[in-house]
């Protein structure tokens, strides 16, 4: 019964079109750590956003959400009844935002925000007794990224281009899980703490903002990897069918990029809750499905950051999970997403430069398992 809520796993790497919420695309997924027997597995997600808007001197905003993909991998084992071992590879976080047009006739053209991560997480899962279990270890991430400011919005700004060099910090992880076998059903709570990086950081400042109008190094920035809470819970209510669902909340508002020179804060992010509730249906031994429906609530306003011009997001997910053989299962699915209107702005007070309505995005993802015992 359990195994049923793995229809969603992959979708979960799917997630995740930038959103003014933070930067989350796999919220690093440890529900294998409750699954029976040992064995590996791969995943990829690949989530196409459709992001256009128009500035608010009536340019249109083309397509600014790059398409993107999501790759994962575990590897888990048991050692007897009480021991679990897991190693967890995803990618957590990051962005490609990039906006047409000429910097010097519209808003926002030519302003654009990569960033990539990679993260490595280890798990020791201990069951204390048949219902009671703890789990927790190392998180490693890694991180690298680059930004642009350009248009007529930035003022001297504009054209002003930082360079984070690639940094790695550590945190870890730990939980605490309570289930009753007989009905699939477990409460769990997840914490992730907080991971401190320190970027080398380039910046070319424009000359009209006091700048070379070169590339200079500049020294170190601070960054922080926001903590986050997760509480998930299942539930058999036939022989059949799960319902489950989750809380998460992850700080992006503790999140800042603040480069070395006088330039702002390049990131202003609102913490973000998630809630999800779906139901898994088992149809035959081999073939099992998942259907569920996620919701994340915007900020307080729409003003949001140019890099992640969306304010909450509904989403709808329908997966599907078949065994093929006795050792390799395969799960996957689709994710639609309806992305929260939002008005992109900068400056001091905030001023809205563009508009942004009626966006979406569509992820897929793919999962294949296979038993090594």
């Amino acid at each position: 019964m359990q195994k049923l809520t793995s229809t969603a796993a992959a979708l979960a790497l799917s997630a995740g079109a930038a959103t003014a919420g933070g930067l989350d695309r796999s919220y690093t997924p440890i529900d294998l750590i409750f699954d029976d027997g040992s064995f590996t597995e791969i995943s990829y997600g690949f989530t196409m956003p459709d992001l256009t808007g128009s500035d608010l001197l009536g340019n249109p905003i083309a397509n600014v959400g790059n398409d993107f993909g999501v790759l994962g991998s575990a590897l888990k084992m048991d050692f007897g009844e009480k021991l679990t071992f897991a190693v967890i590879a995803d990618q957590p976080y990051g962005a490609d935002t990039v906006y047409g047009g000429n910097p010097g006739a519209t808003l926002l053209g030519g302003t654009f925000a990569k960033a990539e991560t990679g993260s490595l997480t280890a798990i020791l899962k201990y069951k204390i007794t048949d219902r009671f279990s703890v789990y927790g270890g190392p998180r490693a991430v890694k991180a690298d990224g680059t930004i642009r400011l350009s248009g007529l919005a930035y003022g001297a700004l504009n054209g002003y281009t930082v360079r984070f060099s690639s940094n790695s910090g550590t945190g870890y992880v730990v939980g605490a899980a309570y289930e009753i076998p007989e009905y699939a059903l477990r409460v769990s709570g997840t914490y992730h703490s907080a991971i401190d990086l320190r970027m080398g950081t380039t910046e070319n400042i424009p000359v009209a903002a006091g700048g070379t109008g070169t590339p200079v190094g500049t020294g170190i920035t601070a960054v922080e990897i926001p903590q986050s809470f997760e509480l998930a819970a299942q539930s058999g209510i036939n022989q059949n069918t799960l319902v489950f669902g989750s809380i998460r909340w992850s700080d992006w508002e503790a999140f800042s990029l603040n480069p070395p020179s006088p330039v702002p804060n390049l990131a202003q992010l609102d913490s973000v809750t998630t809630y999800e509730l779906g139901v898994g249906r088992r149809f035959s031994e081999r073939f099992s499905g998942s259907l569920s429906v996620s919701y994340e609530a915007g900020g307080s306003d729409s003003l949001v950051s140019p890099l992640a011009p969306t304010n909450g997001q509904t989403a709808i997910s329908v997966g599907g999970r078949y065994k093929v053989t006795e050792k390799i299962d395969i799960s996957g699915g689709v994710r639609y997403t309806w992305l929260g209107d939002a008005l992109p702005e900068t400056g001091t007070p905030d001023t809205p430069r563009g508009n942004f309505q009626d966006n979406n995005a569509v992820s897929v993802g793919l999962k294949v398992r296979v038993a090594l015992n």
